[in-house]
């Protein structure tokens, strides 16, 4: 069996975090699945802060910055999709945003679907639920205040990279405690709505460029990690309330 342990990026060589099923089976839909499933299986693997050169690796260090490659290899949990854990981002200090992030395809398909909660007292609703469609070259921007979900619906591996500040650590509780995102995609291509959550909205489906913002538009010829060359069209990773009312 293939596994993607490391990663060889420019002269350097970095090792991956696995995430196996066992971490994963709060989030399953298909809970028949995992009542025969090999709790050990791999499911993707994380390369964290990497860099192509040392001389990168200082520059994206003092901007605050972390780059990050993640790959999804095909397969299936039962009836869906194989997918992400999910996970919502940390707020700034003093501030009511939490930190964004920006995706970038390098291979194959990815679904990301974003959703936004307004928490109340013993409650938790979801105000809006987003669908973004990417393919390879496609750069997606999660806005501060969305937690998300990568799901991998092809047949093929989903290798894909993030920019986001170094302070940022995922919150993966919320969406764990939820049994899943508000939704799952199974492999017939539906999405059926998660019945733990107080309310789930329809879904708005937007393109890849609908998520970008002014200043830091690119071709999909041009890979994300060239944006380090042009930091300042990454500064609202660390600083968003500048560009996000």
């Amino acid at each position: 069996m293939t596994t993607w342990t490391k990663l060889k990026l420019g002269n350097k060589t970095f090792s991956s975090v696995v995430r196996i099923l066992d971490e994963m089976k709060e989030v399953v839909y298909d809970k028949r699945f995992l009542a025969t499933a090999n709790m050990g299986m791999e499911l993707y693997y994380m390369f964290r802060d990497v860099s192509k050169h040392d001389t990168d690796a200082a520059k994206i260090k003092a901007h605050g910055l972390r780059y990050d490659i993640t790959i999804i290899p095909p397969n299936t949990l039962g009836s869906e999709f194989v997918k992400t854990a999910g996970h919502y981002h940390p707020l700034l200090p003093d501030s009511n945003l939490t930190y964004p992030e920006m995706y970038e395809v390098l291979e194959g398909e990815a679904h990301y679907l974003l959703q936004r909660r307004a928490e109340g007292t013993g409650t938790e609703r979801i105000t809006d639920v987003v669908l973004v469609k990417a393919k390879e070259g496609d750069k997606v921007v999660i806005p501060p205040n969305y937690g998300h979900v990568t799901i991998n619906p092809s047949e093929t591996v989903l290798t894909m990279a993030n920019w986001v500040a170094s302070e940022f650590a995922s919150i993966y509780e919320p969406i764990k405690r939820r049994c899943g995102a508000a939704y799952y995609e199974l492999t017939n291509g539906e999405f059926i709505k998660n019945v733990n959550y107080e309310t789930v909205p329809d879904i708005r489906v937007l393109k890849p460029s609908d998520t970008w913002l002014n200043g830091i538009e690119l071709n999909n010829e041009e890979e994300m990690y060239a944006l380090i060359r042009e930091p300042a069209k990454l500064a609202f990773l660390t600083n968003p309330a500048r560009v996000f009312a």
